[in-house]
């Protein structure tokens, strides 16, 4: 079986999220989709706000899993779960060299785990979560930020304000 870890903050899932999610499924027999938090990084929701957010999101499929782990040791992870493979999302041309990177670090930890990158449409693509909580607040926001997150994760944001 071909499985997959996609992970991710998710501090809130945006729509290149749920597009890595659904393309997961297209190309994986089952995908893991990790929350990940890191002692050391602040976040906007905790652990089980952005699991609750996600599960409000996703398409559920019965390929599909929704876990949290300690992103760092994501390759760890990635080994536990018996995955193959871990999907990652590219923003934008600087990210290449992130690319480039992290398949020489996960050769090196894990040669039987291949990292395989995508990226999204560009107009969701670009658009991170800390660049979405960065957009709340100021006058007009709701607009902007209607177009790069789920209809869950907008309530979400509105009813913090």
């Amino acid at each position: 079986m071909r499985t997959a870890v996609y992970a991710g903050s998710f501090d809130p899932p945006t729509n290149g999220h749920l597009w890595m999610i659904r393309r997961g499924l297209e190309l994986f027999d089952r995908l893991i989709v990790a929350i990940g938090s890191n002692p050391a990084k602040s976040y906007t929701f905790s652990v089980e706000q952005r699991l609750e957010l996600l599960r409000a999101s996703v398409p559920s499929a019965e390929r599909l899993t929704i876990a949290h782990f300690d992103n760092r040791y994501l390759v760890d992870y990635a080994k536990e779960q018996d995955a193959r493979f871990i999907l990652r999302g590219i923003r934008g041309p600087d990210d290449y060299e992130y690319e480039r990177v992290m398949r020489h670090i996960n050769a090196d930890l894990a040669p039987a785990i291949t990292t395989t990158f995508l990226m999204p449409p560009r107009d969701i693509a670009e658009v991170s979560s800390s660049m979405v909580m960065g957009l709340v607040g100021p006058v007009g926001w709701e607009d902007q930020v209607r177009r790069y997150v789920p209809v869950a994760v907008f309530e979400a944001l509105e009813k913090r304000l």
